[in-house]
């Protein structure tokens, strides 16, 4: 059997239902009104992100394609005229390079020529040096060989010979020889040749270097 909630008299005359009474029935019914707040809360939320992504796509279709970022531009390829120039003047090129490769070569040969060429020649001149070093040797021993006559003949002889000699090519014999000798071999020649031979042996004592 249910008891009845009191009420409370008014001044109109009507019941009043009293606290107790309205709490106990409120805390039945709590429950379910949150839940239904929660489920309807969630469906509004999809709905609006449903809308919004909507909106973006059809914001996206009205925008004109001026207002895009251009696409990368492509290199055309080069009109015939220009790709045929290229091809010439390469061409033109390599033929250069070829040519100045056999220059290079030519002129690699013609040093290397030039460097044989030089060594010979120096080689040359070693052995013409050492000819003429045995020449002027055997040409000094000859001189020598000469003088040491000429100072062992008598005086008299070897006047007579120096009498038809050149004046220059008797002063080197006398000038080579030992002072009494030639002294002895020129008071016997004819006074004037005796004379030049002394002017001339003179001369290249004077113009001898003096330490």
């Amino acid at each position: 059997m249910t008891v009845a909630p009191k009420a409370a008299a008014t001044r109109f005359g009507r019941p009043r239902i009293t606290l107790s009474g309205a709490r106990r029935r409120g805390v039945g019914r709590r429950g379910p009104r949150c839940g239904a707040l929660t489920i309807l809360a969630l469906f509004l939320a999809a709905s609006a992100a449903l809308r919004l992504g909507s909106g973006i796509g059809t914001a996206l279709a009205l925008v004109p394609d001026d207002a895009l970022p251009p696409a990368p531009a492509q290199c055309a390829a080069p009109p015939g005229e220009v790709a045929a120039a290229l091809a010439e003047k390469a061409a033109a090129l390599s033929v250069r390079e070829a040519a100045l490769s056999e220059r290079l070569a030519a002129l690699s040969l013609a040093e290397e020529a030039a460097a044989r060429r030089i060594a010979e020649m120096q080689a040359t001149e070693v052995a013409l040096n050492a000819t003429i070093a045995k020449t002027d040797g055997a040409a000094a021993s000859d001189i020598d060989r000469l003088v040491a006559i000429y100072e062992v003949m008598k005086p008299a002889e070897a006047a007579a010979i120096f009498d038809t000699m050149a004046p220059d090519f008797a002063a080197g014999f006398l000038g080579a020889m030992r002072p009494e000798a030639a002294g002895a071999i020129l008071g016997r020649m004819a006074p004037e040749t005796a004379y030049g031979v002394s002017a001339l042996i003179a001369g290249r004592n004077a113009r001898a270097p003096k330490n």
